[in-house]
């Protein structure tokens, strides 16, 4: 399986001779492996190929497999108690000019953009060699790359600009669109929020038939089984769910709503059950992801961060922070109850998240390697509990009577005991169910960043907090362009 690997600075994309490794050490860059990006996707299978590189590129420990989920969003949302202090201090003070954050910010911006040039690498190529597809898989393919081409630059914008409670029409990034040797020009919030729209209005008419919408059922003789599992694939409820997340970061309700709506009404998802947590069966909640991404070394992941053994590398909490986050529902709550585990010796008193951790044979199973199958190795980026806050909020805005249905809904997956009444401070109840339901997964610290909240939790530093939402655009993209200021 081959990927490419872009090296030069991000506001020059340069075509010709792309760099292709291997998936099994994508990150290591062989000069004398370097071929033609069009002799790769010459046929179906190339293309097949050429995606999964992108998939593969995306859990890099640089983005999603670590810093935009636990590790430097996790510590500047104030998530741990404890973390490997001398990678983040700088970062939750929110120093970005200083070394090692200035470093991840670079990489967060070098990896996403790689990931985007081989996705648009995909999307140039693809009508030319549409006969060469069978079945649906023409559209499925196409449909996926502007689907990943839209998160990717939704979350760089996260990253890079300011919230629209800020300014939306503060200069914010590129959205590149194409393999150019050249620049492409730093747009304003408010259109790159219009381009990632546009990428996933193309994602849902080419989706339109995902078997996961369609409900076809999906066999290992169908193709070799390659439509199976579409949770970790970027599927046409995917695309519904990251066009609910940007209209709601663009403040549009209503449309908010009513994507969110269309997951939460398909019956693609279901919760995951009291038995499988508690069985250990089922650490990451897996039938409710909406979009996962497959990570073969997860359990290497959790063994790394989460282990009581490792004190000074483990990202984790002590008891008391985790007994207040939960509160009443310490006595019913599954995610209390079975998603965390106590340290050894001396440090009985800490508190791991089990949620990457590797998920046990099912006792119920007639076939235990299937059943891990689905449940291992898997780590979120959206969720349907995700969908059921959005529509929360959403219904709060428009002052309607729904807002604690979509809360107790999760609520009730949980276990735990429902709200009555309408909160006296509905974003209070809010934020702590999101704290709750999304720890470790990189939702907290843009959760902050788009209702602009004024301090974080348990963080001394929040009087810097409005500026450091936002990271500077790296170095060496302002010397490869010229670059307004983006803070």
């Amino acid at each position: 399986m081959k990927i490419f690997n872009i090296t030069k600075p991000i506001a020059i994309l340069a075509t010709g001779l792309l760099i292709l490794t291997s998936c099994e050490n994508f990150l290591d860059v062989e000069p004398n492996s370097q071929v033609k990006g069009d002799e790769l996707l010459s046929n179906e299978s190339g293309f097949k190929e050429a995606l999964a590189g992108v998939y593969i590129s995306m859990i890099s420990e640089s983005t999603y497999a670590k810093e935009l989920r636990f590790g430097m969003m996790g510590v500047m949302a104030s998530e741990w108690d404890y973390y490997p202090s001398a990678s983040y201090q700088d970062a939750v003070a929110f120093k970005y000019d200083q070394a090692i954050p200035k470093g991840m910010i670079d990489r967060i911006w070098r990896n996403m953009y790689n990931s985007i040039a081989n996705v648009n690498n995909i999307i140039a190529q693809i009508d030319a060699q549409k006969n060469t597809f069978t079945n649906d898989n023409y559209n499925i393919i196409k449909g996926e790359a502007y689907g990943l081409r839209a998160l990717l630059h939704f979350d760089l914008l996260r990253c890079f600009g300011v919230s629209y409670a800020v300014d939306s029409t503060k200069a914010a990034i590129p959205y590149c669109t194409a393999l150019i040797t050249g620049t492409f020009p730093q747009l304003k919030v408010n259109e790159v929020m219009a381009k990632v729209h546009e990428d996933l209005a193309i994602a849902e008419a080419c989706l339109e038939n995902d078997p996961i919408k369609t409900g076809e059922i999906i066999d290992e003789s169908m193709d070799n089984g390659y439509l199976i599992n579409r949770q970790t694939h970027f599927n046409y409820y995917a695309v519904k769910a990251l066009q609910a997340r940007a209209y709601l970061w663009a403040g549009n309700y209503e449309m908010a709503n009513q994507c969110a709506r269309v997951v939460t009404g398909s019956q693609a998802f279901s919760w995951t059950t009291q038995e499988n947590l508690q069985n250990g069966v089922d650490n990451s909640f897996a039938p409710e992801h909406i979009f996962a991404l497959n990570h073969e070394k997860l359990s290497n992941l959790a063994d790394s961060y989460f282990n009581p053994e490792y004190l000074t590398s483990a990202f984790h909490s002590e008891e008391a922070t985790i007994d207040a986050l939960y509160g009443d529902l310490r006595s019913d709550d599954y995610r209390y109850t079975y998603n965390f585990e106590a340290g050894t010796g001396a440090y009985t008193s800490r508190r791991y998240t089990k949620k990457y951790g590797t998920p046990r044979d099912n006792p119920n199973s007639t076939d235990d390697n299937v059943t891990n199958m689905y449940y291992a190795n898997k780590m979120p980026i959206m969720r349907l509990s995700e969908m059921y806050l959005i529509i929360a909020e959403c219904e709060y805005q428009k002052q309607s009577f729904f807002t604690i249905d979509a809360i107790n809904e999760v609520r009730k997956a949980r276990g735990a005991k429902i709200l009555t009444t309408d909160p006296a401070d509905f974003y209070s109840v809010l934020i702590e169910e999101y704290q709750k339901e999304f720890l470790s997964e990189g939702i907290m610290f843009f959760l902050y960043k788009r209702l602009n909240q004024e301090y974080l939790p348990n963080n001394p530093e929040s009087l810097h907090v409005t500026k450091g939402y936002t990271f500077p655009i790296p170095d060496s993209e302002k010397e490869a362009a010229i670059r307004e200021e983006n803070r």
